[in-house]
């Protein structure tokens, strides 16, 4: 059974563990990093930016074994409380396959519906990300056919994205 709390600067030097091969990392954090490997230092250096904004935040899961995923929650539209976006959702490379993900998922929705009361929460996910793709399906998530698909480019190639929601 995990559990979740807010995510604190220590979570980092565990969560950078987990990322095993760039390939995996951009899967988890896109163009959002400049290099790989990232350090502790540099996951706190990019979440301190938006530590005085009340409209993101991150969050830690765990168990009794200690943490085993994290992920961020925020309002896309800072002047509209209705929908939470979930981001950089990552779950112990060890614990993966193993019904974590699905369970730490789950929480973020019950949180996101019962805490926070909004109506929709929303995701975007890369397409060659298949095992998260199934996850999100997995907990209700819906792809959305958007007019303009999002893309980066990662590890010389264009990766696109799929958009996912959950509404109430």
């Amino acid at each position: 059974m995990i559990r979740l709390r807010p995510y604190k600067a220590c979570d980092a030097q565990t969560i950078t563990t987990w990322i095993g091969d760039e390939y995996a990392f951009r899967q988890w954090s896109a163009d959002r990093y400049d290099k790989y490997p990232i350090t502790s230092d540099d996951m706190n250096l990019y979440y301190d930016r938006d530590r005085n904004h009340e409209w993101i935040w991150g969050m830690t899961a765990f168990d009794d074994t200690g943490i085993v995923g994290h992920f961020t929650m925020r309002f896309p539209n800072s002047s509209r409380f209705d929908e939470i976006r979930l981001g950089f959702v990552i779950i112990d490379d060890k614990k993966r396959g193993k019904g974590y993900g699905k369970e730490m998922v789950s929480l973020a929705i019950q949180y996101a519906f019962c805490f926070v009361k909004v109506k929709k929460i929303s995701l975007g996910v890369f397409e060659n990300n298949k095992a998260a793709i199934k996850c999100y399906e997995s907990c209700g998530f819906k792809r959305v056919k958007l007019e303009h698909t999002e893309s980066y480019h990662c590890m010389g190639e264009r990766w696109n994205c799929i958009e996912m929601e959950l509404v109430k």
